[in-house]
């Protein structure tokens, strides 16, 4: 059977930004020494992570030294290095701000954006996402918001994460096709997305998925907490496919027809390697149902 594991690239939505099927995930990007952190920006370009993502807000936990942190770090790092800049589509994240959790208020996300962008030491940020939604913002405005900053060139694209389903209807409503990411949770553990209607929303509106934790915060890789009949099915695929087990599970989260990005967080060199393996994966539509049915615990109706 034909292979649902798409390592081709992708388009952001309907944007002119093209990205490999993986990620880099910058959460964990808290290196004492900005020659280690090129280390492992090196290494995930290397493997076709031309998509790196950070937040703001990253830093303020994950071993960081506070808020702004792993922005800071990647924008030294950028600094240092300035043909990097060309290898990459920079994605960040605003509107939390500690210790209020979620303004995405007009003046809130404002100064979000040009925060990130004097950290990032750059001039404009490729893509640009509202990190979790503000129950109290008015969704006309936030939009009103991002297309500003993008008509003034501070930010290229814009994108969305941890939205439910009927937030992204709310947004998309006065973003249009301005909209051209969504960042959901989404693992062989984690189905949601699939079941929920944001993968759905993702074909209709061209939206591309950017799914983060694709090994469920590394208990994929482990096995911890994680049922045993999924793990059991993993190490069936991977013993066939001559693969890791967590190559095989990123894999899975490569399948579907909207065509994901997956965020590989590990910033060690090896396991960054590991990751690309996934593009090797061949699952085909048995492999993956076998895979839901193991992680759900039930047989599909």
């Amino acid at each position: 059977m034909d292979n649902l594991v798409d390592a081709g690239t992708r388009t952001l939505g309907q944007s002119e930004l093209t990205v490999g099927p993986l990620a880099f995930g910058c959460w964990r990007f808290v290196h004492g020494h900005v020659r280690d952190a090129r280390r492992a920006l090196d290494a995930a370009i290397e493997h076709g992570m031309r998509l790196v993502d950070t937040a703001d807000v990253y830093g303020l936990d994950w071993g960081g030294t506070g808020f702004g942190a792993c922005e800071a770090m990647l924008g030294r790092v950028l600094s240092d290095a300035p043909e990097l800049r060309e290898h990459i589509v920079l994605a960040t994240k605003g509107g939390i701000h500690p210790p209020v959790p979620y303004d995405s208020s007009p003046d809130g996300l404002r100064r979000a954006c040009e925060a990130s962008l004097h950290r990032l030491e750059v001039d404009t940020i490729d893509l640009y996402q509202v990190h979790r939604p503000d129950l109290f913002a008015d969704p006309e405005s936030v939009a009103a918001t991002l297309l500003a900053l993008r008509d003034e060139g501070k930010i290229q694209a814009i994108g969305i994460s941890n939205y439910t389903p009927d937030q992204h209807d709310a947004l998309r409503g006065f973003l249009g096709d301005a909209l051209a990411t969504t960042q959901p949770e989404y693992s062989a553990a984690h189905l949601a997305p699939l079941r929920d209607g944001t993968f759905d929303r993702c074909s209709r509106d061209s939206v591309t998925p950017v799914v983060w934790s694709p090994l469920a915060g590394g208990r994929l890789a482990t096995g911890t907490g994680i049922r045993e009949d999924l793990i059991a099915v993993l190490d069936d695929l991977a013993a066939r496919e001559g693969a890791p087990r967590s190559a095989v599970a990123i894999a899975f989260t490569l399948a579907h027809p909207t065509r994901p990005v997956s965020i590989v967080g590990s910033q060690r060199v090896d396991h960054i390697a590991t990751a690309a393996e996934a593009l090797r994966v061949h699952l085909d539509r048995s492999d993956c149902y076998r895979i839901v049915t193991a992680s759900e615990g039930r047989p599909l109706p």
